[in-house]
């Protein structure tokens, strides 16, 4: 990251929100597929409200970040980082040789949602941005130094939620109201509990790596063959994680359209099993780490359809030192980072020069 950037990062401050007005019903929105569903079941939690609440899994990130973080500034919108790990432990050991419980952040998107709660933009970091990482709290109660050229997704595998969290405040400035994170298991249920879900393909999409054979058309996918098209990277555009985030996108879009018009709501069982796999399937921070905050969460969400986001990734290009890597264009993302924090659309120009809106993959599924 440039000097630039840090400095940006340093000014800039983050904020406390106004609560969103209150909805009929709980209809969600969010970066990364699988957290979209969970808020989406927070209308139905309420029902069974004890059983849910112990599903849940909380990180007390004001804790373990304490002060060192933007201040608050009220103007009415929210932040929101969601992670999805890519841990090979346990049930996700057959994605690949397991990692004793050590895990990267394999999918990594802000969700800025605006005054009013009617728009949002999504912000896709690619993992293997080369950054500078602060110094984050460890486990045992130590401290990991931080480094001024490290891969973005390490700070996850090096500290957890709380310096994934700090990582991505340092980079924008911009304080994370909320975290969530999903694992491939559970991102699995969650669509196969929602009857899966309906994409179209233009071009066939077959990739080994991740489980997936779809030919060109209308497919609708169960949990595996979804988790299957958002972890497809050598298959599709250029082969990079940044096609892989073209084709997370597109996928989102096409989810958030069929969970409109599914009738979940109407379908009581549907419902709670959608919220009871959801709630099991994700780590949230300690502020929305029970029933009620979550469903109330997702009341404020009800607005936003596809065609509200605004969806880029962060503009990149190749790091001059690794071709396999990406720098952060610091132009460019300061123009992310200002939009923002003054509560304003992302500016067009602010992806014309970057890598990561180059992939042809977004345009594969429709």
């Amino acid at each position: 990251m440039t000097e630039e950037s840090k400095d940006h990062g340093g000014r800039a401050a983050a904020r406390r929100r106004r609560k969103p007005p209150r909805r009929r019903r709980a209809v969600a929105v969010a970066a990364w597929s699988a957290a979209g569903v969970v808020l989406l079941g927070g209308a139905g939690l309420g029902y069974f409200y004890f059983k849910f609440n112990g599903n849940l899994k909380t990180v007390d990130i004001d804790q373990a970040l304490g002060t060192d973080r933007p201040q608050n500034v009220d103007n009415g919108s929210m932040d929101i980082l969601v992670l999805g790990s890519d841990s090979r432990g346990g049930a996700n050991g057959e994605y690949g040789q397991d990692d004793g419980g050590s895990a990267r952040s394999d999918t990594a998107m802000i969700i800025h949602l605006y005054e009013g709660h009617e728009k949002a933009s999504v912000v896709s970091i690619p993992r293997d941005t080369m950054i500078s990482r602060p110094s984050c709290p460890t486990s045992g109660g130590k401290t990991d130094p931080g480094g001024q050229r490290t891969q973005f997704n390490e700070a996850f595998t090096v500290g957890g939620a709380a310096c994934a969290v700090k990582t991505v405040e340092k980079m924008s400035g911009i304080r994370m109201d909320h975290y969530m994170e999903v694992d491939f298991t559970g991102f699995k249920k969650i669509i196969d509990n929602l009857g899966g879900v309906e994409v179209t393909t233009t071009k066939p999409i077959k990739d080994g790596a991740s489980h997936l054979d779809l030919a060109a058309g209308t497919n609708k996918l169960d949990g595996e063959q979804a988790l299957g098209l958002v972890r497809t990277r050598k298959s599709v555009g250029d082969g990079s994680d940044l096609g892989r985030i073209q084709l997370q996108q597109a996928f989102i879009k096409a989810l958030i359209k069929q969970v409109k018009g599914i009738g979940v709501f109407d379908n009581p069982k549907k419902l709670l099993g959608i919220a009871d796999s959801a709630t099991k399937a994700i780590t949230t921070d300690k502020a929305l780490g029970d029933v009620k905050s979550l469903m109330g969460f997702a009341q404020g969400l009800q607005g936003i359809d596809a065609q509200d986001m605004q969806m880029i990734t962060l503009p990149v290009t190749t790091d001059p030192r690794d071709a396999n890597r990406v720098a952060p264009l610091t132009k460019e993302t300061k123009m992310v980072w200002d939009a923002l924090l003054a509560d304003r659309p992302i500016p067009a120009e602010a992806t014309v020069n970057s890598s990561g809106d180059k992939s042809a993959a977004g345009s594969i599924v429709q």
